[in-house]
C-alpha cells in the first residue's frame, strides 16, 4: 500500500506540537531532570528521572505534556532519522526503493509507529489510571537490578504505586504491530508479520528495560559532574 500520505500526517503532527509548545517556557516540573539534555533523553526513554521509592502520579495533564515532549523532542527526532538512514542502507523493506521517496517513506514508517504506540499508550492510562514512566530500583547489585529492569517491562504503576501488568504498554506495543502493517508492502503485512514485530518489540522494550535501569549511572557523571 502507498505511504505517501504518512510524511504529510508527520509534518502535521510535528507543527501542532511546535505550535503548543510555544504555550511552555521555561523548566517543566514534570521534567525528569535539571540538564535540558538528559531530560531529551529521560522524555523519549519514558524515563522519570527518579527511583521507585520516590513515586508521584502524574495527572491527565502532566501525562500529555510528558507525551508531547516524547514524541516531538529532539531525540525523536534524531533516533527516527538515524533508524531510517539504517533501514535504508540495508534496503529493507526493499520494496520502498532507494533515494528520497525511499527515505521519506522509512522515516515516516518510524514515525507514525512510535506516534501509534504511544498515544494508544496515553489514552489507556488515561482510562486505567496507569502510569508507564520507568522508575529506577534504588537496589544494589548488577542481578537485582536487571532482575527489577525486565520485570518492569510489563509492568505499570497504579496512582498507589504498586505494580501491576501493563494493559496500556502491552496492547500498545501490539496496536503499533498491527496497525502499521496497513502501509507496510505486500511481503511483510500479513497477521504473522505483525505478530512477528510485536514479540520483537516486547524483547526491544525488555532489553531498554535494563538500559533505563543503568543509564543515570552514566548520565550522572556525564551531565552532573560539577554539581556536589
Amino acid at each position: 500500500m502507498a505511504m505517501s500520505w504518512l510524511p504529510t500526517t508527520v509534518a502535521l503532527l510535528i507543527l501542532t506540537s511546535v505550535a503548543s509548545a510555544q504555550n511552555t517556557t521555561g523548566m517543566s516540573s514534570i521534567a525528569p531532570s535539571t540538564n535540558r539534555t538528559e531530560s531529551s533523553l529521560y522524555y523519549f526513554l519514558n524515563m522519570s528521572g527518579r527511583d521507585q521509592a520516590d513515586f508521584q502520579p502524574l495527572t491527565a495533564r502532566e501525562k500529555a505534556e510528558f507525551y508531547r515532549k516524547a514524541l516531538f523532542g529532539p531525540v525523536m527526532i534524531f533516533t527516527a532519522a538515524a533508524s531510517a538512514g539504517i533501514a535504508q542502507w540495508k534496503d529493507v523493506p526493499p520494496a520502498w526503493g532507494q533515494g528520497a521517496k525511499g527515505y521519506g517513506d522509512r522515516l515516516a514508517n518510524y514515525y507514525a509507529r512510535q506516534a501509534i504506540q504511544r498515544t494508544l499508550r496515553l489514552g489507556v492510562e488515561d482510562l486505567l489510571h496507569e502510569d508507564n514512566r520507568y522508575f529506577s530500583s534504588g537496589e544494589h547489585g548488577f542481578g537485582r537490578r536487571v532482575g527489577y529492569a525486565l520485570k518492569s517491562s510489563i509492568l505499570a504503576r497504579g496512582e498507589d504505586g504498586k505494580q501491576h501488568i501493563s494493559i496500556s504498554q502491552i496492547g500498545s506495543i501490539a496496536g503499533a504491530a498491527f496497525i502499521s502493517r496497513l502501509w507496510q508492502p505486500s511481503t511483510n503485512n500479513s497477521p504473522g508479520d505483525g505478530a512477528t514485530s510485536f514479540a520483537i518489540s516486547m524483547g526491544a522494550n525488555a532489553g531498554t528495560n535494563i538500559v533505563r535501569e543503568f543509564l543515570p549511572d552514566l548520565t550522572r557523571h556525564v551531565f552532573h559532574r560539577h554539581e556536589k
